[in-house]
C-alpha cells in the first residue's frame, strides 16, 4: 500500500517539475463529463417539464374530450330515445292513418249507398206527389158527392125536425102554455104528465083532449103527403114514470098511459089516423129512462112524461147511401199502380 502512494507521490513530484500529470487531465475530463451530464439532465428536466406540461394539457384536453364525449353520448342516447319514441309515434300514426283510411273507405261506401237511397227516396217522393195530386182530384169529386148526400140527409133531418116543431107549436097554441111541451135532446116531443094525466092515473084528462085532437090533425096532414110518409118508419108514443112505487107498477102505469094516448089519437077526428095506423106504436119504460134526478120533486116531475118520436126508415137512408155508392167517381188514386 505504501508503494502505491509512493508512486503517486513520485508522479506528483514530476508534475511539479514541469511535466504533464495524469490526475489533472482526469479531473478535467470528469468535469466535462459532469457538465455534459448536467446539461443532459437539464435538458431532460426541461424536456420532462415540457412533456409534463404537455401531458397535463393533454390530460386536461382528454378530460374535456371525455366530458364532451360523455355529453355527446348522453345526447346520442337521448336522440336514440327520441328516435325510438318518434318511431313508435310514427308507427301509431301509421296505424291510426290506416284505421282512418279504412273508416273513410267505409264512409265513402255508406255515402254511395245513401246516395242510392236518396235517389230512390227522391223518386218515391215524386211518385207520392203525383199520387197526392190524384188524391186531391179524387177527394174533390168525393167531397162534392158527399156534400150532395149530406144535403139530402139534412133535408130528411130538417123534415123530421119540422114536423116535431109543428106538433109542438100546435099543442102550445091549443094549451097556451109552452112550458108543458118541449123537444128533448133525443129529438122527441115531450109532454109533461100534468098535461095529460092526474098523478098515478092513466085516464086522459078532459082538458088534454083538444091538445091531442090538434096533434092528430098534424099527424094526419103530415102523413097524407106521400113525400113525407116515405121517410117515416114509425111514430112511437112512449110512457115514462119516476121511481116512486115498484118497478112493476111503474111499467104498467107507463104502458097504460102510452096506450091511452095512442087509442085517443086513433079515435080522434072520427078516425083520421086510421089509414096510417101501421106507423104508430106504444111502449112503456117505467122508471128506466130518467131525464133528471129522482131525488127531488122537480126531477121526478120531469121524469113523469109522454114522449112522441118519429123514427126514419132505414131503407130510405140506405137508398140515399146506395145512390151515393152508385155514383161514378174518378178512379181511386193508385188503383192502376196496384193492378
Amino acid at each position: 500500500m505504501r508503494r502505491t502512494y509512493k508512486a503517486r507521490g513520485d508522479a506528483l513530484v514530476r508534475s511539479e517539475a514541469g511535466e504533464q500529470g495524469f490526475w489533472p487531465s482526469y479531473a478535467d475530463m470528469m468535469s466535462a463529463v459532469a457538465l455534459i451530464l448536467f446539461f443532459l439532465m437539464l435538458l431532460s428536466y426541461i424536456q420532462n417539464l415540457i412533456t409534463g406540461n404537455d401531458l397535463q394539457n393533454t390530460q386536461e384536453v382528454l378530460a374535456e374530450t371525455r366530458a364532451t364525449l360523455d355529453l355527446t353520448l348522453g345526447q346520442v342516447d337521448e336522440a336514440k330515445s327520441d328516435l325510438e319514441k318518434v318511431t313508435i309515434d310514427l308507427a301509431e300514426a301509421q296505424l291510426t292513418l290506416d284505421e282512418l283510411k279504412g273508416k273513410l273507405d267505409d264512409q265513402n261506401a255508406q255515402l254511395a249507398e245513401q246516395k242510392k237511397e236518396l235517389a230512390a227516396q227522391d223518386k218515391l217522393l215524386a211518385d207520392q206527389k203525383a199520387l197526392i195530386g190524384e188524391q186531391e182530384t179524387y177527394l174533390k169529386a168525393a167531397n162534392k158527392e158527399l156534400l150532395e148526400m149530406r144535403s139530402r140527409m139534412q133535408t130528411i133531418a130538417v123534415l123530421r125536425l119540422s114536423i116535431l116543431e109543428q106538433m109542438r107549436d100546435s099543442m102550445v097554441g091549443v094549451m097556451g102554455d109552452a112550458s108543458k111541451v118541449s123537444i128533448g135532446d133525443n129529438g122527441a116531443i115531450v109532454l109533461s104528465e100534468s098535461v095529460l094525466f092526474d098523478f098515478g092515473s092513466s085516464a086522459i084528462k078532459p082538458a088534454a083532449r083538444p091538445t091531442l085532437d090538434k096533434l092528430a090533425e098534424v099527424f094526419a096532414a103530415f102523413l097524407a103527403d106521400g113525400e113525407n110518409a116515405k121517410y117515416v118508419d114509425s111514430i112511437v108514443i112512449s110512457g115514462h114514470t119516476d121511481s116512486t112505487g115498484s118497478d112493476e107498477e111503474n111499467r104498467v102505469l107507463s104502458t097504460d098511459r102510452a096506450n091511452a094516448v095512442l087509442d085517443y089519437l086513433m079515435a080522434s077526428g072520427r078516425g083520421k089516423l086510421n089509414p096510417y095506423a101501421s106507423y104508430f106504436c106504444a111502449a112503456g119504460y117505467g122508471e128506466t129512462r130518467p131525464v133528471a134526478s129522482n131525488d127531488t120533486e122537480e126531477g121526478r116531475a120531469q121524469n113523469r112524461r109522454i114522449e112522441i118520436s118519429i123514427t126514419l126508415r132505414d131503407d130510405t137512408i140506405m137508398d140515399i147511401v146506395e145512390s151515393y155508392l152508385e155514383l161514378e167517381l174518378p178512379e181511386e188514386p193508385g188503383a192502376s199502380r196496384r193492378g
